[in-house]
């Protein structure tokens, strides 16, 4: 039934497109603000950074004395993982190397695991991708990928953080441009390798080329 002076709806409805208006704009700076801070450091974990039952130093092992990556995360190639290294490899070494009295502590709990056969020290990963993304680290290293593309320069890190955002954009950039990050297979590893010439683009469209490489960018890639 219409009301006085012909109108459909009561009076206090007009009311309703203000807070309507409110609403929209409400919703477009919630959006906004989630999606920023989705896409931030902070909830990509950048610089995450936690604390380890022993204090390794890949600046020391990895940097100055040159020990591969391979040596201690042997399945690297093989696998989808790249494994946690054993208190038997890293006794590997240290049964032959007798450190200062004031560092021996440093690795008291990786002699009693090895003592004791325990399999490995609980470390606490650092690179932590949830339950629902696929990656396979054999997959990236036997096609040209170097472990610095995603894991940084360990090489000079005392405590390991987290340097990239890992997230599905930062994977998507990588699958639709690779030539970004190839490399020589023989120069995976090694973290302070440059391109011939110093470009990285040209020369990675030439191993795109030569190692037949086309990314997938379907969902079920990562999405399994």
């Amino acid at each position: 039934m219409a009301t006085p002076g012909g109108n459909i709806f009561p009076k206090w409805t007009n009311s309703l497109r203000v807070v309507a208006a409110i609403g929209g704009v409400g919703v477009a700076v919630y959006a906004g603000a989630v999606i920023t801070f989705g896409f931030s450091p902070q909830a990509t974990d950048i610089g995450y950074a936690p604390v380890q039952p022993v204090p390794y130093s890949h600046a020391l092992h990895a940097g100055k004395l040159g020990i591969d990556c391979r040596y201690c995360h042997t399945s690297v190639e093989t696998a989808a993982n790249a494994n946690v290294p054993s208190a038997q490899i890293c006794m590997g070494c240290h049964s032959n190397v007798t450190l200062p009295e004031d560092r021996r502590s440093r690795i008291a709990l990786v002699e009693q695991s090895f003592k004791e056969g325990k399999p490995a020290i609980e470390w606490v990963r650092v690179h932590d991708l949830p339950d629902y993304a696929y990656f396979n680290h054999s997959a990236h290293v036997r096609r040209g990928v170097g472990c610095v593309s995603c894991h940084g320069r360990v090489d000079a890190m005392d405590v390991v953080y987290q340097s990239q955002p890992l997230s599905m954009q930062w994977c998507l950039d990588c699958h639709r441009h690779p030539e970004k990050h190839l490399r020589p297979l023989d120069q995976i590893t090694n973290m302070s390798w440059a391109p011939p010439g110093g470009d990285q683009v040209a020369y990675g469209l030439e191993l795109k080329k030569q190692y037949g490489i086309h990314p997938s960018q379907d969902c079920s890639t990562c999405h399994r």
